[in-house]
């Protein structure tokens, strides 16, 4: 039997994560419409594409299981601490402003997630998702 890629474990989870995960990347990959005028969304687009080829080779090493939530520590933690210290730079009612504040919510919400999966994988719950 052949094994399952990323994208079809993905794709076989219930359609609140295969939501939930699209809305993430749908949003970080929004930040291409600023990346000419703000920094932010450069180290928004930077943060994601190593994120996605850091949980690549998590994938390859650990299958899907919830070790692939690190990946978004790593990178997306930083990421929200530099978008957090640059908020005063930021109005909020700009079309930029409203981006970062949902982007930073969404990431946030999921960093949540993905520190608790990190840590049960830590304490052993190894099982595929």
């Amino acid at each position: 039997m052949e094994e399952m890629t990323f994208n079809q474990h993905l794709l076989s989870q219930s359609p609140l994560v295969v939501g939930w995960v699209t809305w993430l990347v749908i949003l970080n990959l929004g930040a291409v419409v600023f990346v000419w005028h703000r920094i932010e969304a450069r180290w928004v687009l930077a943060a994601m594409l190593v994120n996605m080829l850091f949980m690549n080779m998590l994938f390859y090493y650990f299958g899907y299981t919830r070790i692939l939530g690190l990946s978004h520590i790593i990178f997306w933690t930083p990421l929200l601490v530099y978008l957090w210290w640059r908020r005063k730079g930021i109005q909020m009612k700009t079309p930029f402003g409203i981006y970062i504040r949902m982007l930073f919510i969404s990431n946030f919400i999921s960093l949540v997630i993905d520190y608790s999966d990190t840590i049960r994988y830590l304490l052993g719950d190894r099982l595929p998702l």
